[in-house]
């Protein structure tokens, strides 16, 4: 299986996130992570399974990976199976009513992201998940690190 890693990073913790996904699939083939800047379509080729993911910014994903989504062909996809991923806050960590009721009615960056995968074409393998940071700007909550290498694996 040769599996490709998108993400974008602002505080660093996504791209961790990324690069723990990367060494986890390269447990069963090929596999890579490259920030969303990097990509270019010729590293599609042969990927049987995409991987897209973005801190949480403003209840949607970065700047960066909604332009890249956006500018990815309709079709581009057909036959391979995607996944989403977002970092996040831990709303009920914070135990805010305004936050809470604004996640509740925008949600994260992870479940955009992987529509827009599917209206490219591709195959979600599971739902779209998020993965918690603490605090602000991290580090990632204890944990999050080993569940993210078992969820990537389809």
């Amino acid at each position: 299986m040769k599996t490709l890693i998108v993400y974008d990073s602002v505080f660093g913790n996504t791209k961790t996130v990324a690069m723990a996904m990367e060494e986890s699939m390269k447990e069963i083939g090929e596999a890579s992570a490259v920030h969303v800047g990097k990509y270019h379509q010729g590293l599609l080729e042969g990927v049987d399974l995409l991987v897209v993911g973005s801190p949480t910014r403003g209840f949607k994903p970065t700047k960066e990976v909604s332009e890249f989504l956006n500018m990815m062909p309709a079709g581009e996809l057909v036959g391979i199976k995607v996944l989403a991923f977002d970092t996040r806050s831990d709303v009920k960590k914070i135990d805010n009513k305004v936050l809470n009721f604004m996640v509740k009615h925008f949600g994260y960056a992870a479940e955009p992201i992987g529509e827009k995968l599917v209206k490219k074409g591709g195959t979600l393998a599971k739902q779209p998940e998020g993965f918690i940071v603490n605090d602000s700007e991290g580090p990632l909550k204890d944990g999050e690190i080993e569940r993210a290498k078992k969820w990537v694996k389809i």
